[in-house]
């Protein structure tokens, strides 16, 4: 899947668009097909280094930009509950929404 990574660099840092592995929800997350997101000021200082990126949106060892998105959920955790495959949802994340 493709995904905007912040790139650390001297120069403040860049955003790229990359391919990254696909995510695999945890026990109580939702995967979405992503069919909108967008970068926001928390992304551009994340970017700077102002900003630190959460640990969910970084352990891949990339950054992946994003707080926000729209989509339908492809995929669930163990524990959720109240939602289904092929639910149209919107989301504030904790990062990584840029996939």
């Amino acid at each position: 899947m493709q995904a905007m990574v912040i790139v650390p660099s001297t120069d403040g840092g860049t955003l790229e668009l990359r391919n990254v592995p696909d995510p695999v929800p945890g026990p109580g997350e939702l995967l979405l097909r992503v069919r909108a997101t967008a970068l926001n000021r928390a992304d551009l200082a994340q970017r700077r280094g102002a900003y630190p990126a959460p640990v969910k949106a970084s352990d891949s060892g990339l950054a992946i930009a994003g707080l926000e998105a729209a989509g339908e959920v492809v995929g669930m955790g163990s524990e959720v509950a109240g939602f289904a495959v092929g639910d149209r949802v919107m989301a504030m994340c904790a990062g990584g929404a840029s996939v």
